[in-house]
């Protein structure tokens, strides 16, 4: 008994084209900006006239779902894999505009040299030289006539053989005869099994996803706005990140300007924080969790695709309610109220930059959290405690950034539904927070060489909280530095280490590391530590100052326990390298453990 869960057949060019025009076939990228260089459209134009395979197309027609009549609708096709090739195809051969990454709308013009049988980008030099047609959309305009266009070319280029433009002209306009091969996937597969061979897809040797297959299913419909919600997604994730283009939208799409959404997003214009730049995985993942209760973006798949989970059947009533739901999570999302005052409380947590961010699913989930716990009424300052509590949490055990982040996410979201939001949190945060984390666990963790552990971003996000002073700074504060430029400092210096053989590993510890200016970096350089420390207690004696503004005894313990640094450095005692860490990480876990219990 065959397996085979897919059929593979040819079809012309000129078919596939037509199913486009008519709706046949969804072609969700039209929706979304074409990220192909010009000379791709070339070769892939080229690959066509010589005859080459241009490989195949995957398509899936959506689920029959059952229409409020109770009548069967058969949906259409969605293209899974090959939707730039045909977006490529559409705008060389058809003179059809896309949408650039910087969300302008371009033409792609092919010339085409029929003397020397070669395609070229147009440009102005092409455009100049009358031995090239500059756009070949005009050969495969319906109206164009082979013998008129061989007759307008040789006029322009006397003793050219009229026969031979006209029989290779010909060869050209039929490249639209060439047979590209179809895979259409079973249509009575359900979504679970879509979704995989989905994932198992390979795209321009990028692994495709759930939230690409989901992008791909919001933009293929058109009852219920699917197009426009995709846009949504696509057009805010790409302005959060430059919102430069926010102009450009409004200027170069008309229809989605004069849409509910643009007017909720237009604020991005002036935004200056990249502390949360969500990509549409993010926000899929937010807005889906945060109004439908579940994590896997298979299920919303389904939900879209009309899924009744109990029958197993599908609904066109569910696909109308699950687009108005994710419309509405969408729109919760992009609310310059709730994405500016989550932001804020991240950074009230100490996470003022970026930089600071670790696992995105950490500031996913937080934002999940803050949407529900508005949603539910909740105070305001007992939500802002909340969010901050969470995300510090997720960061330090590394909740969603380890193993399967979407089960995480779903397990997470299903119990906030069943035991209730504070309760739920509260519960988890005990659970793992205890002694033994605190005083075993966190130092253990303290013990890696990455300047990125999650560990050593919210040390730092520990120091910005509690207001410290960089390393020997009488006046730039740790958030001073995290803010503009800062150097991190090797308390002992890597080369000092490394001549007395220690390794990357070992020099470059986070617990070796400290934040200072680069000036008193600098200073210090490669002195060892029982040098320069000796050189900062003869400051405060003197008043000289050598590295940085310090000249107060106890101004500079005051720094030094800032920067959970042993006091015995000061007393001509240095520890050994090995024992100074184990010391420093005790103290980092305990800095790490009064900011947690501050927040």
């Amino acid at each position: 008994m065959s397996t085979q869960r897919y059929s593979v057949s040819p079809h012309p060019i000129e078919t596939l084209l037509t199913w486009v025009k008519s709706g046949e076939i969804a072609i969700p990228e039209i929706q979304r900006p074409f990220v192909w260089e010009a000379t791709k459209v070339r070769n892939l134009l080229d690959s066509l006239y010589q005859g080459y395979p241009v490989g195949y197309l995957i398509a899936w027609r959506n689920p029959t779902v059952r229409l409020k009549d109770g009548t069967p609708s058969a949906g259409k096709r969605i293209l899974i894999d090959g939707q730039q090739r045909v977006t490529a195809l559409m705008a060389a051969l058809l003179g059809r505009e896309v949408l650039t990454e910087d969300y302008e709308t371009v033409r792609i013009r092919i010339a085409f040299h029929p003397i020397e049988e070669k395609f070229e980008v147009a440009n102005p030099a092409i455009r100049k030289d009358k031995s090239w047609i500059e756009d070949v959309s005009t050969i495969f305009a319906p109206e164009a006539k082979m013998l008129q266009v061989t007759r307008a070319y040789t006029k322009a280029n006397p003793g050219v053989d009229e026969d031979a433009v006209f029989t290779t002209l010909e060869r050209l306009r039929k490249i639209i005869n060439n047979h590209v091969g179809i895979i259409e996937l079973a249509e009575d597969l359900d979504i679970e099994t879509v979704t995989e061979i989905f994932i198992r897809v390979n795209s321009a040797g990028a692994r495709l996803d759930q939230a690409d297959f989901a992008m791909s299913k919001i933009a293929a419909n058109q009852a219920y706005e699917g197009n426009l919600l995709r846009k949504a997604i696509d057009y805010f994730c790409h302005c959060a990140k430059s919102p430069d283009h926010v102009a450009r939208i409004a200027k170069g799409d008309k229809a989605f300007a004069a849409s509910e959404f643009f007017p909720a997003m237009k604020w991005l214009k002036d935004v200056t924080d990249d502390i949360y730049d969500p990509s549409y995985t993010d926000m899929l993942r937010v807005a889906f969790a945060s109004e439908f209760r579940r994590g896997k973006l298979q299920d919303l798949v389904a939900l879209l695709s009309g899924r009744n989970f109990e029958t197993k059947q599908y609904e066109e009533a569910i696909a109308e309610a699950s687009f108005g739901r994710l419309k509405k999570g969408v729109l919760a999302f992009i609310n310059k109220t709730h994405f500016d005052r989550f932001t804020m409380i991240v950074r009230s947590a100490g996470f003022v930059t970026a930089d600071l961010i670790g696992a995105q699913n950490n500031l996913n989930f937080a934002y999940i959290i803050y949407l529900r716990g508005r949603d539910q009424g909740m105070r305001a300052a007992d939500l802002e405690q909340l969010v901050r509590r969470w995300y510090a949490f997720a960061q330090l055990t590394r909740r969603y950034s380890k193993g399967n982040p979407e089960t995480d996410i779903d397990y997470d979201v299903r119990q906030i539904d069943t035991q209730g939001l504070q309760k739920f949190c509260d519960a988890s945060i005990a659970a793992q927070f205890n002694p033994n984390f605190w005083e075993n666990l966190l130092p253990l963790e303290l013990d890696t060489a990455s300047s990125n552990s999650a560990f050593f971003l919210a040390y730092q996000a520990a120091q910005v909280k509690a207001g410290d002073k960089g390393f020997l700074s009488r006046d730039i504060t740790v958030n001073d530095l995290l803010l503009n430029r800062s150097d991190v400092h090797h308390v002992y210096p890597k080369k000092h280490l490394k001549s007395q053989g220690r390794s990357r590993g070992e020099y470059n510890q986070i617990a070796n590391f400290v934040l200072a200016q680069s000036e008193i970096n600098i200073g210090i350089g490669d002195k060892p530590p029982e040098k320069y420390f000796g050189e900062l207690v003869s400051q405060c004696d003197s008043g000289k100052k050598k590295h940085g503004g310090i000249t107060s005894l106890s101004e500079l313990k005051a720094n030094l326990r800032a920067h959970c640094l042993p006091l015995s450095l000061l007393d001509g005692e240095v520890p050994d390298y090995h024992d100074f860490l184990a010391e420093r990480r005790t103290l980092m876990a305990k800095k790490i453990r009064d900011w947690f219990e501050v927040l």
